[in-house]
């Protein structure tokens, strides 16, 4: 007797909290991301986690890093440019443009169609983008510090100076050195090709850094540049340094000008509408670009578990008598709306068959 009342309970608490199916999923789905929410004052990105995302490309000249930064925080649009890149390769100047204007790509990542070989390392290396992309949000002044701080490694080693493909300049804040690094034409990228384990020096950590290149692949001594690339206005990010208040910009005459628009604004935001519902890794940062979704989830939940609470209530002041007439009539209700589903399916069919 016992053991059909534990069922029958079961049964009745099933039914009491189907209720809303899709109510219950959302609040499974929903309710993890504040569980694990990092704790204030923790960093979702160690140092190390830092200089392995970002040796690949401290090195290379600040606007091209600027954009590479923003693009990469909408990793599954950066697959769609390079897929595009590469069926275009011949589309540049004004018919690029003209053709950017027909996609719906975040201006950040339209702006890298333009340099469509670093658009290919960011599409084969997905992991290190997303990676990239969320460290640039989570931690942007510890991103931006970290680049300075790997510039000034590398010219330690005598592998960062001016040369025709680019300006090094260096700027004294304080007791901090900042490297400024330039193309000595606006208009034109030089991409530089560098081994990141070997150009900062001995690299101290036992986990080697991110590659752009496979494995095989015989990198030169020191940096190496590709043939400058004419982009015009298409590369319109630029990097604010300031040891500690360093930021990532918007070179609005260029923005306009590429893009065909007209902001004032030189502040670069990240938008979540072209996120793709990607994840974000860094609790933060989730619940900044989420907070109306998780307001409304968290309403949900707290529906969800109200209700299974007047269920367990009810239950409580049952005696074995009245749940089990409780059951039975539950079973009646369930078996006649699977027979009403079944008459309507079949008188569905033919019709159907009727019409052929």
């Amino acid at each position: 007797m016992n053991s059909k009342y534990s069922r029958s309970c079961a049964l009745l608490t099933a039914l009491m909290l189907a209720w809303s199916p899709t109510m219950a999923q959302q609040a499974q789905t929903t309710s993890a991301p504040e569980a694990t929410a990092a704790q204030p004052g923790t960093k979702t990105f160690a140092q190390q986690d830092l200089d392995r995302l970002l040796a690949p490309i401290a090195l290379y000249p600040d606007a091209l890093l600027a954009q590479i930064l923003m693009a990469s925080t909408y990793p599954l649009e950066v697959v769609e440019a390079a897929r595009w890149a590469k069926a275009n390769p011949k589309v540049t100047g004004s018919a690029l443009e003209n053709a950017m204007t027909k996609q719906s790509w975040d201006p950040a990542v339209k702006a890298l169609t333009s340099v469509p070989q670093v658009l290919t390392q960011m599409s084969d290396n997905l992991s290190w983008t997303q990676g990239l992309g969320d460290a640039f949000l989570a931690q942007q002044q510890d991103v931006m510090n970290t680049v300075q701080a790997l510039r000034a490694k590398a010219d330690a080693t005598g592998n960062l100076k001016t040369t025709p493909q680019q300006v090094v300049k260096t700027e004294t804040q304080g007791s901090q050195t900042i490297y400024v690094v330039e193309s000595p034409e606006p208009d034109v990228v030089y991409v530089p090709t560098y081994n990141p384990s070997v150009v900062y020096g001995t690299w101290w950590y036992p986990t080697p850094p991110y590659y752009m290149y496979p494995p095989a692949y015989v990198y030169p001594p020191g940096l190496v540049f590709a043939t400058g690339l004419l982009v015009g206005a298409a590369i319109w990010g630029s990097c604010n340094w300031g040891w500690g208040r360093s930021s990532v910009d918007v070179n609005v005459n260029r923005y306009n000008s590429f893009n065909r628009t007209n902001i004032r604004n030189s502040n670069w935001n990240h938008n979540v509408q072209h996120r793709g519902g990607v994840a974000y890794k860094d609790q933060n940062v989730a619940r900044q670009y989420n907070r109306g979704g998780n307001a409304s989830a968290t309403q949900a939940r707290e529906n969800f578990r109200g209700r299974a609470e007047t269920g367990r209530s009810e239950l409580k002041g049952m005696d074995r008598g009245e749940l089990n007439s409780r059951v039975q009539s539950a079973d009646r209700r369930a078996g006649t709306a699977t027979r009403d589903r079944a008459d309507g399916a079949g008188g569905g069919r033919a019709e159907a068959s009727d019409r052929m």
